[in-house]
């Protein structure tokens, strides 16, 4: 549990909201299968905007130093973290791509957008978002697009 909680405040601290009105709240930044995990779902919606206002004050105050000094943090930070090779030939994305993976691995680009690409580098980090949507990124170029696991 202290993990997963430690995953959530890393989650909610790299979003730098800068009003409440930005701040999706904590349903958002979850899975559904989280949120009930977590017990959440039993909260009432005065219990719920209670907790989503207390995280917006720890990220405004506290979560920096949490993120550097904190083992669990950076334990889960690097569990939302993949880093890949795709499978040859790697060409960029179009669209609708499939990313396939050397570890086997299937992901889908999830937001237009094209980039055509006709080198070697294959490296790529696949890591969430602020709103805890993955996105891939190219390493040896730095383009990034949106994506969703499909196995």
């Amino acid at each position: 549990m202290r993990r997963r909680l430690a995953a959530l405040l890393l989650a909610v601290s790299c979003t730098g909201f800068a009003h409440a009105e930005d701040f999706p709240g904590i349903e958002q930044l979850m899975s559904a299968e989280e949120f009930e995990a977590a017990g959440l779902d039993k909260l009432s919606d005065a219990e719920r905007d209670a907790l989503d206002n207390w995280l917006l004050r720890y990220t405004a105050r506290d979560a920096e130093t949490l993120r550097s000094t904190s083992e669990d943090v950076r334990e889960a930070e690097q569990e939302a973290r993949i880093e890949a090779r795709v499978r040859t030939p790697f060409r960029g994305w179009n669209g609708n791509t499939l990313f396939y993976l050397e570890n086997g691995q299937v992901w889908q680009q999830r937001l237009e957008g094209r980039f055509a690409y006709e080198g070697g580098d294959r490296e790529v980090i696949l890591d969430k978002n602020f709103f805890g949507f993955w996105r891939l990124t190219h390493v040896a170029t730095g383009r990034k697009v949106g994506v969703k696991r499909i196995r």
